[in-house]
């Protein structure tokens, strides 16, 4: 393939000195333009120029390339708010919904090897994430890494208290997983007398979508469709979030255990140092008059030289 010559203009990876054009065409000036074109230039073995069209047919071709990849942005990573009313509507169409959904709560469930499990839910709304209603939940009936009665629990629990607090319930309840999950949060509703709350789950990697009452018959979207694209939105959203708190809650496990692991150290005098310091290490950046402030000086010493063993001589004698 011989060089490109200025018909080919504007094409080609402009990094890569076999396509490098003689002509580029920019929106607007930028620093270190000419740095650049010297670059481009020394790649290319012969000039090239980074220009900035004013006006005419090569301002009208920026302007066309600039349109189409704003619009490509807003489609793939985008639920622009003119567009969120007819996103519903094909969601209901897509669901077999009533009308279209206003209020979408999801479901998460994190866990490493069935330690620290916990839930979450996140909510969309009226075409928004709407943050001020995510919930956090421990799990707290489970041993192991059951999915299925975890979501089982965090579901029931949920719309009981909606229940108890006669609050309105979500237009649909979507959960982060397969049949499996779906059947679970499907047999919660059922116990608080709810079979007709619209509930639906979107399986990880295929990406397919089960209905409660069509689950052999599951929907397959379009890769490219802006429905699919808000479910993801809002099952990345919910998953983000569950993983989120489950690190915050295994750090907590784990910096107490440290605290735990100290001789003399028990769980009150753990949980002190942690509701007075935050974490273990800022107990660790404790001075040992600090530290004998919050508890007895005997202990204050075992945990200033637990953090501090090179310096276990160091600080006053508090004894």
């Amino acid at each position: 393939m011989g060089r490109p010559g200025r018909g080919n203009r504007g094409f080609g990876d402009p990094f890569n000195s076999e396509f490098t054009p003689d002509e580029i065409y920019v929106p607007e000036d930028f620093e270190d333009r000419q740095l650049l074109e010297k670059f481009l230039s020394l790649r290319r073995r012969r000039k090239v120029e980074i220009r900035i069209p004013q006006r005419g047919q090569k301002r009208d071709f920026v302007e066309l390339v600039e349109r189409n990849a704003r619009l490509a942005f807003d489609q793939r990573f985008r639920t622009p708010a003119a567009d969120a009313k007819a996103i519903a509507e094909n969601l209901a169409s897509v669901l077999g919904l009533e009308s279209p959904p206003n209020r979408i709560e999801c479901f998460d469930i994190s866990n490493i090897q069935g330690t620290d499990s916990v839930a979450s839910m996140v909510v969309w709304e009226a075409g928004h994430m709407k943050k001020s209603d995510y919930r956090k939940f421990i799990i707290k009936t489970v041993q192991g890494p059951d999915d299925f009665k975890s979501i089982h629990e965090v579901v029931r629990r949920r719309y009981k208290r909606l229940l108890e607090e006669n609050l309105p319930l979500p237009d649909l309840v979507l959960i982060d997983g397969g049949l499996g999950q779906l059947h679970a949060a499907a047999q919660a509703l059922d116990e608080l007398d709810l079979p007709t709350l619209p509930l639906a789950s979107i399986a990880k990697k295929e990406e397919i979508l089960y209905i409660r009452g069509g689950e052999e018959d599951p929907v397959v979207l379009d890769r490219t469709s802006p429905v699919l694209h808000l479910v993801q939105r809002i099952r990345d959203e919910t998953h983000r979030f569950a993983v989120a708190f489950h690190r915050q809650r295994r750090g907590k496990r784990t910096l107490t255990s440290e605290l735990l692991s100290i001789p003399g150290v028990g769980e009150k005098t753990a949980k002190r140092l942690l509701t007075r310091f935050g974490s273990a290490p800022n107990v660790a950046q404790c001075s040992l008059e600090e530290l004998a402030s919050e508890i007895s000086p005997h202990l204050a010493r075992r945990v200033y030289q637990y953090f501090h063993p090179a310096n276990s001589r160091m600080g006053p004698d508090l004894r």
